[in-house]
């Protein structure tokens, strides 16, 4: 009894200090809120007034030129928005799907060969094989190059959320509902689907978070595996939209013939109007995320 008197003092926090907390994460709110108010306020932003006035959260004179030469290219950004939004889905649902079983199985200790399998996802953590064969793996042995597979295939598995997954069932399912549900006749899969995913929606709602935003914004594999422009996604768009402004920021330097063309391009608000398209869809996908982060918790509590 003493013990957890002495246990629920220690985990007391008084009002004076529970204020103190409450300012600092209202504060810390804010220094993340800030930067993205003042992204939007800049694209809306005349480009003349960004010159001559500098950043402002309240756009001094409202303009959409930096969306109008973003969506110039027409069809292509929408094209590109429905295959980012597509791969997105699709990826992370076969990503944690397959994350979750792999983890699942090197989690029991009545499974053989875990050690073995564990060793071998931590070992691709330390070392790799280097880029040139990784580009033949995709491209000469997967012929996965200028398809949609190539934005899917080199992200499924990240070794890291599998080893927190792994740890995450070791934690959260206790053996004894697994055994339980051996001695009602339920199966591996059943088990795994019934019992174990409920009471892992917490951490697979984490790895499908972190799986969705860098599927999301990843550029890098349309950069090195796609040559088709109609296979381009939103994110290697915007980049080779960016490319093409600071190409014509460097050539204004050398001669004056792009000058007068660059001084009614929207390059400032141009580079803010491409972050707030970036982003729109990730900040919609929070609330989602966040549901099931309070579902999960409710459905996994273990009532003693």
């Amino acid at each position: 009894m003493r013990q957890r008197e002495n246990s629920g003092i220690l985990n007391t926090v008084s009002p004076f200090w529970n204020g103190v907390f409450n300012i600092i994460f209202i504060l810390y709110s804010f220094a993340c809120i800030i930067p993205l108010l003042l992204v939007i306020g800049v694209s809306f932003t005349d480009e003349k007034t960004i010159i001559t006035s500098g950043y402002n959260f309240i756009p001094k004179v409202f303009s959409l030129e930096a969306y109008k030469w973003v969506f110039q290219s027409g069809d292509a950004i929408i094209r590109a928005y429905g295959l980012s939004i597509m791969i997105t889905i699709i990826g992370t649902l076969c990503s944690v799907a397959i994350i979750a079983m792999f983890a699942y199985v090197i989690s029991r200790k009545d499974f053989k060969y875990r050690n073995t399998f564990s060793f071998i996802v931590f070992f691709t953590m330390i070392f790799n094989g280097g880029l040139v064969p990784w580009y033949m793996v995709y491209t000469n042995f997967l012929h996965i190059n200028d398809t949609l597979l190539a934005y899917i295939v080199p992200s499924l598995v990240n070794a890291w959320y599998v080893m927190i997954m792994r740890t995450f069932f070791q934690t959260n399912v206790p053996d004894s509902i697994i055994e339980s549900a051996k001695i009602d006749g339920a199966g591996e899969f059943r088990t795994f689907l019934q019992i174990v995913i409920p009471l892992a929606k917490p951490g697979l709602a984490t790895i499908a978070l972190f799986q969705t935003l860098g599927f999301w914004n990843d550029w890098y594999l349309p950069l090195m595996l796609i040559e088709n422009s109609k296979l381009f996604n939103l994110q290697y768009i915007l980049y080779k939209t960016l490319t093409a402004i600071q190409y014509l920021a460097q050539a204004s330097n050398v001669t004056g013939g792009t000058a007068q063309i660059l001084s009614k391009l929207p390059s400032e608000t141009a580079r803010m109007a491409m972050c707030v398209l970036a982003i729109g869809p990730i900040i919609l996908a929070y609330p989602f995320f966040q549901k099931y982060f309070v579902k999960g918790l409710t459905v996994g509590a273990v009532k003693g």
